[in-house]
């Protein structure tokens, strides 16, 4: 029973379902916020969890992958991100019911009753710091910390990771060039989630929670913090083993274990396989023929798509946001999406890079 139980969560936990699953469960939950958001359906979900979680402990190898010291975050964040994501959602359909009978919202009511700073405030930030001092102490004390010996390039560790913050991160160096993944990605990720508010068209529903007035900046902060971030330490976490290849949470690590990877790049797709010839190579003018289809998808996505989405699907927010608020989120939601559809490429289509440059050191 336990072995099928193990099959059903290595399934399921594949990659490819895990990236396609986590935006349509976070969606379903955002458009049928009323009805799931009830404290039932948040009870419910964490008792399955816990269940699961204790029955995927009787695996050596997940036991293993999640009470390893640095791995110790990781439990804990998938327990803290969706019980403050179900209950900011709760609090904002809450308020959201309550305008929709004509009554303040619960900040507006609650807040009338105004206090000091001092004795207040301090009084409860004093608690709160004593309180996480003897929670970091006793981790400090119980949970070592998991120092190896000396790097040593002749006995390097298999799977290398990078620290657990540090994970999504790491997966975006698969199918990035190191530049991009390194420093644009990680750029586009944070620098779109400070931006998101101010590039929301809608002066409402700020200063309490709500979903109703700005669902799109909810959304889109969501989608970027939880599936390009969170989601990308779980997989980085627990599906990636020796060698860097994909192994399921229950799956026993077998550095033997080899993968066939065919992964090429666009050029290879157009000039070998589709026109049976070589890649022109050589002179900066036969580089840039050889890459001309790359760059040719490269400027449609980013060039050519964003005045076409103003002008049909995002119509609306373009008339509202005007046009360098539009462009800067549209542009933001294309980055994201391009993560997505890359790591699908690699997938699927075993491609690596749609331009590829060796020879300039630039690759997309």
């Amino acid at each position: 029973m336990l072995e099928t139980f193990y099959a059903i969560i290595d399934t399921i936990s594949n990659p490819t379902y895990v990236l396609i699953g986590s935006p349509l469960a976070l969606g379903a939950m955002l458009r049928w916020r009323n009805e799931l958001t009830k404290p039932k359906w948040a009870l419910a979900f964490f008792a399955l969890l816990t269940i699961g979680m204790g029955l995927a402990m009787t695996s050596d190898q997940f036991r293993k992958n999640t009470t390893t010291p640095d791995n110790i975050p990781i439990l804990a964040l998938m327990y803290l991100v969706p019980f403050f994501t179900w209950l900011a959602l709760y609090k904002a359909v809450q308020n959201d019911i309550r305008l929709s009978k004509g009554l303040p919202t619960w900040e507006e009511e609650t807040g009338r009753d105004e206090v000091y700073v001092w004795p207040d405030l301090v009084y409860t930030e004093l608690i709160s710091l004593m309180v996480c001092t003897v929670i970091l102490i006793v981790w400090a004390i119980y949970l070592k910390a998991p120092l190896e010996n000396p790097a040593n390039p002749a006995d390097s560790p298999n799977p290398s990771k990078a620290p657990w913050y540090f994970l999504g991160l790491q997966e975006m160096l698969v199918y990035f060039d190191p530049w991009i993944a390194g420093v644009v990605m990680p750029g586009l990720i944070i620098v779109g989630l400070i931006a998101i508010p101010y590039v929301d068209f809608n002066p409402k529903g700020a200063g309490c929670y709500g979903f109703k007035h700005r669902p799109f900046s909810i959304t889109m902060f969501l989608m970027g913090f939880v599936i390009f971030w969170v989601v990308l330490i779980l997989i980085g976490t627990f599906l990636r083993g020796p060698n860097w290849n994909f192994f399921g949470p229950c799956e026993k690590w077998d550095v033997h274990k080899v993968e066939e990877l065919n992964n090429v790049d666009l050029s290879d797709y157009v000039w070998v396989n589709w026109l049976h010839t070589t890649k022109p190579a050589g002179s900066p003018g036969a580089i840039l023929l050889r890459e001309a289809p790359g760059f040719a998808i490269v400027a449609f996505y980013f060039v050519v798509l964003p005045p076409l989405l103003a002008f049909t699907v995002f119509r609306s927010f373009y008339r509202k946001m005007g046009f360098i608020r539009y462009n800067v989120m549209i542009m933001l939601l294309l980055s994201w999406a391009m993560m997505v559809l890359k790591m699908a490429a690699r997938w699927t289509f075993n491609l690596k890079y749609v331009v590829s440059i060796p020879e300039w050191f630039f690759n997309i």
